[in-house]
């Protein structure tokens, strides 16, 4: 359901006229696009940052993943099957990376400059 209408369709329950609920409606979807103007501009000026905050997030998905989601598993009774699943989905995911990096086609992004490579065996 787009968020557009969720926003209007609960406005109008709650007694307010369409044409005004719609109009938040409009508004609020509004906020997207230049929330998304803003953050590639961000993310153009802070290029050499993104590897960093990029490297951050994804140990923050580790630590919830170790902290959360694998002592849940264990407190089911199913400690073993749990580990041999986070190993096994880290093995997979490493030689899929590793894979999609060797043998894909590389494009590396400069600012205004953009080079592609192709590694052949």
């Amino acid at each position: 359901m787009p968020e557009g209408l969720a926003v209007a369709l609960a406005l109008i329950r709650e007694g307010h006229p369409p044409l005004r609920s719609f109009g938040y409606a409009i508004l609020t979807g509004l906020v997207e696009p230049i929330g998304g103007l803003l953050g590639v501009s961000v993310v153009t000026i802070a290029h050499a940052l993104l590897p960093w905050g990029l490297a951050f997030a994804g140990g923050a998905m580790l630590f919830v993943i170790s902290s959360e989601i694998i002592p849940e598993t264990h407190r089911h009774g199913h400690p073993l099957e749990a580990t041999f699943g986070v190993i096994s989905g880290f093995i997979v995911m490493t030689f899929l990376i590793t894979y999609s990096a060797e043998n894909d086609q590389i494009v590396i992004n400069c600012g205004r400059h953009q080079a592609s490579q192709i590694n052949q065996p």
